[in-house]
């Protein structure tokens, strides 16, 4: 049986969500072809020539951008069998099973579309809620995974360096799953709480073949990088010997920068340029509600361990959530002037409006419920309007204003925020603001934004 793997997007990576399946497919003898449809078209003939399609589903935007595909695969090979794996394929296995797909996998389906591919039939597939992902012994087997038949990584987000200069970036996962349970995040209604470690030497190996195809640097796309930490050391003092002119960046939650801020040296001597880290509010009260484990003095703290250092913090936000309020959003942006973190802030992430999922965590607190709608099939989220409009309003006028100039400096559209958060002056229009902050080092950027699962939708993805 011929497999065909699609991604639809995967955060401008190479996606390691089509690599790894397709090693093990072909490591039982099965032929696979792999796209990408965010750089690359699929015709109807790999869809017709295809016995087994199964779709990559790593978040909420390529679940949505996959939407018509399916239907497509339908009409153009309807004898084909029908799969869905990634995070939010569990998540939305229901609406899944409506557009016609037959086998719901969870994130690391490989041994599941293995199986597939042999034309078994498997036994016991979730026709329910996901109930928890606890991947077996099978998985951790040292398994590379295969790149060649993927678009080039030239094709893929490319690393801005501050000189102007550009490095092509590769990415790998040194890890799967997440230890911790933060409320808003589709991780943990699958994995909950669990995660394990790759083997260090497929790890290794998957960079090494990436640097051969000329990655300069790596991007670990791992949930925390340090949920390991002696995994994850001992893989970075490898790649520092190995490749000792690489770089990579990696994500970090805050309260692992603190926990585990001797890794930091560590980091900076073996290549890493930026730790990005979801903090998602300076507001106690919301990170609170979000169970972040952090708080706003706690972020202060790693902001000052990353420079002392001298690794760039990337900090990412949802800005807008059911409990910001009007003055907690200016003191984001306060904050964000008094520690100079301007230029290290993308700035649709000061437009990020909270994003509830199905079987999401958040939809057990009264307060989500006292603003949610119905469920609505067509964003695969649960629509809420904030208590107080004005919140809302700012939100689309923030939005509107990253998405109007998606390329303007950081400290420019900054600084338009600045003055759509003050509102309008007396005559009626928008306040107006010159720069006003002091210069800034600019610090690596990686040419395709960071979304945890607070993501635009799939209409929005032209802002990035």
């Amino acid at each position: 049986m011929r497999v065909l793997l699609v991604s639809t997007y995967d955060l401008g990576r190479q996606p390691f969500g089509l690599a790894s399946p397709a090693a093990w497919l072909r490591s039982a003898g099965v032929q696979v072809d792999c796209v990408d449809t965010s750089r690359e078209n699929l015709s109807d003939q790999r869809i017709a020539s295809a016995g087994l399609v199964a779709f990559y589903l790593p978040m909420h935007t390529a679940t949505r951008l996959a939407s018509p595909l399916i239907d497509r695969v339908r009409r153009v090979n309807p004898d084909a069998r029908v799969a869905a794996y990634g995070l939010y394929a569990p998540l939305n296995a229901a609406w899944l099973r409506e557009r016609g797909v037959e086998y719901i996998l969870g994130p690391e389906g490989e041994v599941e579309l293995t199986t597939l591919a042999s034309g078994a039939t498997l036994h016991g597939m979730p026709n329910r809620e996901p109930q928890g992902f606890a991947p077996p012994v099978g998985r951790r087997l040292l398994v590379i995974p295969h790149r060649g038949n993927l678009p080039p990584l030239a094709n893929y987000a490319q690393l801005q360096m501050p000189d102007g200069s550009t490095r092509i970036v590769g990415s790998t996962d040194a890890t799967r799953g997440c230890k911790h349970l933060c409320r808003h995040c589709p991780i943990v209604p699958v994995y909950k709480g669990r995660f394990h470690a790759i083997p260090m030497d497929a790890v290794l190996a998957d960079i090494r073949q990436q640097v051969a195809a000329g990655a300069q640097h790596i991007s670990f796309g791992d949930p925390d990088f340090l949920n390991g930490p002696t995994h994850a050391r001992r893989i970075v003092e490898r790649l520092a010997v190995e490749f000792p002119r690489l770089t990579y960046d990696v994500t970090i939650k805050i309260e692992h920068i603190l926990n585990h801020a001797s890794l930091l040296p560590v980091l900076a001597t073996t290549g890493c340029l930026f730790i990005t880290s979801a903090v998602e509010s300076i507001d106690d009260e919301v990170l609170r509600h979000l169970a972040k484990g952090h708080t706003r003095a706690d972020f202060v703290a790693a902001v000052h361990l990353c420079r002392d250092v001298g690794i760039a913090l990337a900090p990412t936000f949802v800005a807008f959530t059911p409990w910001t309020t009007i003055e907690g959003y200016k003191q984001l942006l306060q904050t964000l002037e008094e520690f100079d973190l301007v230029e290290q802030v993308a700035s649709i992430q000061l437009a990020i409006r909270l994003l509830i999922t199905n079987n999401s965590p958040l939809l057990e607190l009264p307060d989500i419920q006292a603003v949610i709608a119905d469920f609505d099939p067509a964003s695969l989220t649960w629509p809420w309007n904030h208590p107080d409009p004005r919140v809302d309003a700012l939100q689309q006028q923030v939005m509107r204003r990253v998405g109007n100039n998606p390329r303007a400096p950081r400290a420019e559209l900054f600084e338009a925020i600045k003055g759509l958060s003050e509102g309008p002056t007396d005559s009626g229009r928008e306040s107006r603001h010159h720069l006003t902050l002091s210069p800034q080092p600019a610090i690596p950027i990686l040419s395709e934004n960071w979304y945890c699962c607070a993501e635009p939708s799939a209409e929005d993805m032209r802002l990035v």
